[in-house]
C-alpha cells in the first residue's frame, strides 16, 4: 500500500505525464495536419485601405502552425529543454513517416500512368496522387524549415530564460516564437519555390514580388497569432504550474539530474 505522501506523488507524476502526452499529441497532430494540407490551397485575405490594396496571401497549411510553437513553449517552460527537443525531433521523424506512407501508397499496385506526378483527372486515383504530390513537396521543404525554426525556438527560449533569471515570461514566449517563425517563413517559401516548383507566381508579378508577398503574409499571420497567444500562455502556465506542482523558475535552476 502507498502512504499518503507516496500516493500524492504518484498522482502528480501521472498528471505530469498526461499533460505532456496531450501537449505532445496536439503538437504532432497539428504538424501532420499542416503538412498534409500544406500548399493545397492559397487563401487570399487581401484587403483595401482607401484606394490602396494590401496583398495578403497564405497557404492553408499555415493556419494551424502557430499551435506547434505554443505547445513547444509550454513543454519548454514546464518540462525543460531536453523534453522540448525530444518532441521537436519526434516531429521530424513524423515528417519522414508521412513521406514514407505517401511513397508506399504510390508504388503499390496497380501501376498508374502519371503525367507530372498525377494521373488523368478522371482517373479514380487522381485525388490521392494530387495530394501525394502537394504533400510530398510541402513536407520536403518544410522539414528543413521546421527543424531550423523549432530548434531556434527552443534554444532562444532557454537563452532568454537564463538571461532574465526565469522572469519576463512574455519575452521568452514572444521573442523565441517571433524569431523562429521568421526563420520558418523565409525558409519554407524559398525552399518550396526553388527546389520543388510547388508555388505558382501570379501572371504579371515578378518572382521576387510574389515570394515577398507570401513570406510577409505568412510571417505577419504568425506574428499576430503569437501575440494573441501571450495571454493564454501566461494563464495556461500559471494554472498548469499549480496543477502539476511545478515551479518553472525553481525547477529551472535546480541541479541537473545525474
Amino acid at each position: 500500500m502507498f502512504g499518503p505522501d507516496n500516493e500524492t506523488d504518484k498522482k502528480i507524476a501521472i498528471r505530469r505525464e498526461v499533460v505532456f502526452v496531450i501537449l505532445s499529441g496536439l503538437f504532432l497532430g497539428t504538424l501532420a495536419i499542416l503538412n498534409i494540407l500544406g500548399i493545397s490551397r492559397q487563401i487570399d485575405l487581401s484587403f483595401s485601405i482607401g484606394s490602396l490594396r494590401i496583398p495578403f496571401v497564405v497557404f492553408v497549411g499555415v493556419l494551424p502552425y502557430p499551435v506547434t510553437f505554443l505547445c513547444t513553449d509550454f513543454i519548454s517552460e514546464l518540462y525543460g529543454k531536453k523534453r522540448a527537443n525530444m518532441v521537436v525531433w519526434t516531429g521530424l521523424a513524423l515528417n519522414v513517416w508521412v513521406l514514407f506512407i505517401l511513397w508506399l501508397g504510390g508504388v503499390l499496385p496497380p501501376e498508374v500512368e502519371l503525367v507530372s506526378g498525377v494521373p488523368d483527372i478522371h482517373h479514380p486515383d487522381h485525388t490521392f496522387f494530387q495530394v501525394r504530390k502537394w504533400t510530398s513537396m510541402a513536407t520536403l521543404a518544410s522539414m528543413i524549415a521546421y527543424l531550423s525554426a523549432q530548434l531556434v525556438d527552443v534554444q532562444l527560449f532557454h537563452f532568454l530564460k537564463r538571461l532574465t533569471g526565469g522572469k519576463a515570461l512574455w519575452l521568452r514566449n514572444n521573442g523565441s516564437t517571433l524569431t523562429s517563425q521568421l526563420v520558418d517563413s523565409i525558409a519554407v517559401i524559398l525552399i518550396t519555390y526553388f527546389f520543388t516548383n510547388a508555388i505558382s507566381i501570379i501572371p504579371g508579378e515578378t518572382v521576387a514580388h510574389g515570394l515577398l508577398i507570401l513570406v510577409l503574409s505568412s510571417y505577419i499571420f504568425k506574428v499576430v497569432a503569437a501575440l494573441a497567444d501571450t495571454l493564454p500562455f501566461y494563464l495556461g502556465t500559471r494554472w498548469l504550474s499549480r496543477y502539476l506542482q511545478i515551479d518553472p523558475i525553481k525547477d529551472y535552476h535546480a541541479p541537473p539530474e545525474k
